[in-house]
């Protein structure tokens, strides 16, 4: 194979990489659904090759599982190894919203909240993928406004994974109880005061760690509490649940919701 084939291999699994992951995040493929590779590259017009090669990058991505004889399947993964991923991200979130202090100007602001503002009209229209979607954006807004490359690549490492499983339905949860969570990180930024934006995005991934605790069911087991405690959980997300915040503790509406990103 030529320099240039693989070149032009490699940037093709890419794009192929990027059309499924927009699947996956839409719910087109949830978890624990099949992505057939001769299916993915007819539709796409192209060979299985790039299919297979981007499903690989998937699965380094934590987002699928490969088995064989078996093929692709989009992963769920345990309420523990969820919060694992939170607690990361808190911490980088954390990092991302104290540097972007210094750089946030007024448009970045009217962005965000225009973002708020979004996420809050469709949690009143019951729109869990729009809402999960200007969620996302909110977030990774802030990373990029921070301007730091290696906070960036880190975070979008591993920010699909955790969207990814916004797209789970977890019972027992209002939809609206989550954009209220973003006006202190906005606030704190207008302010310009990177300290108490970080302690504003702690508090929505110790909420979003809560909810999780009280409504995650593992695969294969009855309840969360027998597989993993909640304390248990809540420690991997580096917080406590013993008292949670009034967000997590009203979480009572039964319709289906998304976990915030």
């Amino acid at each position: 194979m030529s320099r240039d084939t693989a070149i032009s291999r490699s940037v093709l699994s890419d794009q192929v990489k990027d059309r499924l992951l927009q699947a996956i995040l839409a719910g087109r493929y949830p978890p624990g659904s099949r992505i057939i590779e001769t299916r993915v590259a007819r539709e796409l017009g192209i060979s299985q090759a790039p299919v297979r090669e981007a499903l690989r990058d998937l699965e380094a991505l934590g987002i699928v599982e490969i088995a064989a004889f078996r093929g692709a399947r989009v992963r769920r993964p345990s309420a523990a190894e969820l919060l694992e991923a939170y607690g990361v991200r808190t911490v980088l979130e954390s990092l991302a919203a104290r540097l972007a202090v210094a750089r946030i100007t007024a448009h970045d602001l009217d962005e965000l909240q225009g973002l708020v503002d979004e996420m809050g009209q469709a949690a009143r229209d019951g729109d869990i993928h729009a809402e999960a979607a200007a969620d996302a954006r909110f977030h990774g807004r802030i990373v990029e406004i921070a301007g730091n490359a290696p906070l960036e690549r880190v975070w979008r490492s591993l920010e699909p994974f955790s969207r990814t499983y916004i797209t789970m339905i977890v019972p027992g949860v209002d939809l609206r109880l989550f954009p209220p969570l973003h006006p202190p990180i906005l606030a704190a930024l207008r302010q310009r005061d990177g300290e108490l934006a970080a302690e504003a995005l702690r508090r929505h991934f110790s909420d979003a760690g809560a909810m999780l605790a009280q409504n995650w069911a593992d695969v294969g087991a009855p309840t969360l509490a027998g597989t993993v405690g909640s304390a248990t959980l809540a420690a991997a997300a580096g917080e406590s649940v013993a008292a949670p915040s009034a967000v997590g503790a009203q979480a009572t509406a039964r319709r289906p919701s998304k976990i915030p990103a």
